[in-house]
């Protein structure tokens, strides 16, 4: 199955000696290695021999292998970034020379942005998006995104691609590729268990030894339940029995092990007194759902978490979408002391695009208030509601409708 994400990695081997993968454990990025051009040598540092090869003498490996070489988890080897920083500058203006993969870790992100600070590209991947799952090309959604194309041409160029029993079928699954090479609903939920009890417990246990591991079991499993809601750092201590420093610790291991996604809250320009607390919701909605241990698509569209769950799944779509293609935006989201929410307010080189998320197909116009008054508060150029609608279809001059069927 195709990752949207090859065309960027092969762009930035143009243009950098190295290019970083990141990203949660079995999102792909050890398959995404297999389809380097050939000439390539893969190491996976979970191999014992492979380690050794790499870790005896990093220094002398570099000299030996200066080019074409793809190291697999490179957060198992710390002191593999220094070596690899001074074989990058022996040779600082060859291009496309190391790709490094790596799953959640601080010592990850810190030995990138010390030891390759302007020597490496990073790509962050994720499972496969509702696009690549259904083998299907990028939405030309995220090209008229950029373009800050009149919305008129959205209206004719964006056409459904997706069925909506497809749509569901995603949302109910998730999009981590094993179980979706498996297609099987009893290897699914085992593979979720397994997963939950091999990389959420065992690895951030080893990666923070001091990590409380009873109250982050507990706290995990809360996660489901707060999805999609402002979070009180405060209020979740008290429920776990921690200080509200600890339980806003917890949540920044979440995010940063990629399970989580943090949204800041939009404070920019804004006149309106607002909710200053973060929001966030867990990144795979076939987590989401295993967690709250709903048994089938009928008794999620019966749970009150639904519309958190929905909105999960079409902020990942966008998300994801935007980041394979090299796409670099801020997110967050919008909420006022009175009440007024936007979703989603996405911050880049294209503009202020504020984002609303809906399920249902039909939307009402007093649904739309906030939107419209958000676009006319900070200026922006337009707004987007995503829901379940046959067509794209204009709101008003400035509000696009767009089905998720054509993401």
């Amino acid at each position: 199955m195709k990752r949207h994400y090859l065309s960027l990695l092969l762009q930035y081997l143009k243009y950098f000696p190295c290019v970083a993968l990141i990203g949660p454990r079995q999102c792909g990025k050890t398959t995404l290695l297999k389809q380097l051009p050939k000439g390539w040598s893969v190491f996976d540092l979970e191999k014992i021999a492979d380690y050794e090869v790499v870790s005896g003498d990093a220094d002398l490996f570099f000299r030996l292998n200066p080019e074409r070489v793809a190291l697999d988890e490179a957060q198992l080897l710390p002191k593999i970034f220094p070596a690899l920083r001074v074989a990058i500058d022996a040779q600082r203006r060859k291009k496309g020379r190391f790709v490094i993969t790596g799953s959640s870790s601080p010592d990850l992100q810190r030995s990138i942005s010390e030891s390759l600070a302007g020597r490496a590209a990073t790509i962050e991947m994720a499972p496969f998006s509702c696009a690549e799952a259904l083998a299907l090309k990028p939405s030309p959604f995220f090209s008229f995104l950029q373009e800050g194309r009149p919305l008129p041409l959205w209206i004719k160029r964006l056409k459904p691609r997706k069925s909506l029993r497809q749509i569901h079928d995603y949302w109910w699954r998730g999009g981590y590729p094993e179980p979706w090479l498996e297609k099987n609903s009893r290897f699914h939920g085992m593979w979720m268990d397994q997963y939950i009890q091999t990389y959420l417990y065992r690895d951030l246990a080893r990666l923070f030894p001091g990590l409380n591991q009873q109250r982050f079991r507990l706290f995990t499993q809360m996660l489901a339940g707060l999805s999609g809601t402002i979070i009180n750092y405060s209020q979740v201590a008290g429920l776990l029995g921690v200080s509200a420093p600890t339980a806003r610790d917890y949540f920044e291991i979440a995010h940063g092990s990629f399970l989580w996604r943090k949204l800041a809250p939009y404070e920019k320009k804004t006149v309106k007194r607002i909710v200053k607390h973060p929001k966030g919701y867990l990144r795979d909605t076939g987590l989401i759902h295993h967690l709250l241990r709903l048994p089938d698509l009928n008794a999620l569209l019966g749970h009150p978490q639904k519309g958190f769950s929905w909105e999960a799944l079409v902020i990942e779509e966008i998300l994801r979408g935007l980041n394979a293609g090299g796409v670099s935006c801020e997110c967050y989201f919008y909420r006022t002391a009175a009440g007024a929410e936007v979703d989603l307010v996405l911050e880049g080189a294209f503009g202020t695009i504020p984002i609303e998320v809906k399920y249902s197909q039909a939307v009402k116009a007093f649904e739309l208030r906030s939107l419209s008054h958000f676009i006319e508060e900070k200026k922006c150029s337009y707004g987007l509601v995503i829901n379940n609608d046959e067509k794209s279809r204009l709101y008003s001059k400035k509000i696009l409708g767009i089905p998720f069927s054509c993401l």
